[in-house]
């Protein structure tokens, strides 16, 4: 039997006890009345599992049943476990400590059904805050449905924080210009999203982009004069530029006053004591219309006052600030002229991530959270192993050097082409790793997450999936360099296309013929592997393989689309023949990729995605 986040102090006995279905989930008179909905959801959970629906009552407990109550002398998220000859009794240093014993019990029970050996755990987290940051600006809008899957998975693991990355993706009031093409999230989801959360012990962190990646905000007619640099609003749509620009123009006090203005709207939606001002990757500051003012200034004063004031001012409202630290990591004492409250988001997201910004700001007296990723952006499939490694590795050092949090992040960029279910395996090592500071293998973690997480009896899919990213050669992102860089020519007049000049693409590699035909036999046996997998996984996670098996097409398509660009030689004939056939499997992934993302995400920004594969489409049959 296998628990995830493992338990700091957990053994087992000789003897078993059962579950019956005449027994009761009995709340002690310890129990705060919030509790009870915890039971329900225990109740909902064991009656999936076990078939049956146990009752719940309040009073005295009879051998067999369930008892939860309170321990004075546990912390608020600690909580014991004790299974033997009398029943079960969970143990809570508060309500949230009861509810994670729950969820241990439910994987149990999961596992191993109404027959539980005798156990005794004694558990709690060793970071205080575990928390998912989830991308719902470049790409992806989630359903409502989907957001509240995503918390009942949080809630399962043990993770306490969801933040939701916004830049333009709310309907903020007299900001139409912004959203009028979008499909947004209403206050009335962030509301309803804030209670759902709170009942499942998780704090909804609001989080807005307030000095950079203001993309579609910096080029609307409105606000356009705000951007930083001059006529960006007149630059065609990029996935890769939508990133690298769009900062506010600190030197024009409307910027101040716009921020403002969306944080006074967007604060109150929440219950939350934090809210995030992101402030990451301004680029450009000092750059274009603020470049008088860095001349005097210089730009780390010009970005530490704009974050400073904008601190400020979220204290000013009784919250605790945030942002991304990979700006003042460079001159990380000027964290102490920030509000004391603020709390410094420190992201890296390599595999080989080092320790030093982790350093660096813990020794310049930073209150820290460490941000590592889930390694889904730019990827069909996730890259589960430089997540292992990135995840693990973050955890590490926030241990080291006592981190207030850990924050694990799922970007989405160039389009959020990833399924966000394939970032299920990175939100379990964040929960695990950030719980616990003894880390599984590899191998290990991926048998166990296999085994809980999706049910496979076999204990090797996730195995499987871990092979995926690192199978193809021509990625998406790839893809669309080629398109946005000048890769493919446009049409003549005539109809002609030019010829794919390679002088004009030094930053997008091209390899030989043959490692694209291998790179795509690799994947062909991975979509065997997943199609086997199938017979190992319960019938709710089937749905799970099928949008791997879509993912693994999609990756296959873009190798064949590597062999046309790297020259694949065969008669014109034949090569016209393939280029066209290709165009047509294009499509045809394409409309399924659609079916796929339109069941769990809002319309949102797909049609750019459509874009690009029917510009490759197009390019072929020229």
């Amino acid at each position: 039997m296998y628990l995830i986040p493992k338990p700091q102090k957990w053994t087992t006995t000789e003897g078993i006890f059962t579950i019956c279905y005449d027994r009761a989930i009995v709340l002690d008179t310890s129990c705060p009345a919030e509790v009870y909905e915890d039971a329900r959801l225990l109740q909902q959970a064991l009656c999936e599992t076990l078939g049956f629906t146990m009752r719940i009552i309040r009073g005295s407990v009879r051998p067999g049943d369930i008892c939860l109550k309170l321990g004075e002398t546990l912390g608020a998220q600690a909580y014991d476990l004790c299974i033997n000859a009398d029943g079960i009794i969970i143990t809570g240093g508060s309500a949230c400590g009861l509810f994670y014993g729950m969820q241990t019990l439910r994987q149990m029970t999961q596992q191993e059904g109404c027959c539980l050996p005798y156990t005794a755990i004694q558990d709690e987290p060793q970071i205080a805050n575990r928390g998912f940051y989830h991308d719902v600006t470049r790409g992806r809008i989630p359903t409502m449905t989907y957001l509240k899957k995503l918390v009942d998975r949080m809630a399962a693991y043990k993770l306490n924080q969801l933040q939701l990355y916004m830049e333009h993706t709310f309907l903020f009031a007299k900001f139409s210009e912004v959203w009028r093409d979008d499909t947004p999230l209403t206050p009335e989801d962030i509301l309803e999203l804030d209670a759902y959360c709170r009942k499942r012990h998780i704090e909804l962190i609001p989080s807005i982009a307030c000095f950079g990646h203001l993309y579609k905000v910096l080029r609307t007619r409105t606000y356009s004069h705000l951007c930083e640099l001059p006529d960006m609003e007149r630059e065609p749509f990029g996935f890769v530029d939508r990133m690298r620009h769009h900062t506010l123009d600190v030197s024009n006090p409307e910027s101040m006053q716009l921020v403002r203005s969306l944080i006074d709207e967007f604060m109150p939606l929440f219950t939350s004591k934090h809210f995030n001002i992101c402030a990451d990757e301004t680029f450009d500051l000092g750059k274009g219309k603020s470049a008088g003012l860095a001349e005097t200034e210089g730009t780390q004063r010009m970005y530490l006052d704009f974050v400073k004031e904008l601190c400020e001012y979220v204290v000013s409202k009784g919250k605790i600030p945030m942002f991304w630290g990979d700006i003042i990591c460079a001159f990380p004492e000027a964290v102490q002229e920030l509000p004391k409250e603020t709390i410094c988001l420190n992201w890296g997201y390599d595999a080989d991530w080092p320790e030093d910004s982790t350093r660096k700001l813990s020794e310049a007296g930073a209150r820290l959270y460490n941000c590592p990723g889930v390694s889904g952006w730019d990827q069909l499939v996730n890259q589960i192993g430089v997540s292992y490694e990135n995840i693990s590795r973050m955890c590490r050092y926030a241990f080291d050097y006592q981190a207030e949090g850990v924050l694990n992040t799922d970007w989405g960029d160039c389009g959020h082409i990833n399924h966000p279910d394939f970032s299920l395996v990175g939100m379990i090592y964040g929960a695990a790793f950030s719980w616990n500071a003894d880390i599984p293998s590899f191998d290990e973690i991926n048998r166990q997450i296999s085994c809980v997480a999706y049910g496979d009896v076999s204990e090797s899919l996730v195995s499987v999936l871990a092979k995926i990213s690192v199978s193809w050669k021509f990625t998406w992102r790839n893809a669309v360099d080629w398109l946005e860089q000048g890769g493919l020519q446009e049409k003549h007049a005539d109809g002609n296309v030019d010829a794919v000049d390679v002088e004009k693409l030094p930053d997008v590699p091209l390899y030989p013929v043959g490692d694209y035909r291998e790179a795509k036999k690799h994947l062909e046996e991975i979509k065997d592997k997943l199609y086997a997998s199938v017979s190992h996984v319960p019938v709710e996670q089937k749905k799970q393989i099928h949008a791997y098996l879509i993912a693994v097409q999609g990756m296959i398509l873009l190798q064949k689309l590597g062999m046309v660009l790297s020259g694949e030689q065969t008669s014109d004939d034949v090569c016209r023949a393939q280029r066209l056939t290709l165009a047509e499997e294009l499509e045809y992934w394409l409309y399924d990729y659609k079916v796929l993302w339109r069941s769990v995400s809002r319309e949102s920004e797909l049609f750019r995605i459509q874009h690009v594969i029917c510009c490759y489409a197009d390019w072929l049959r020229s």
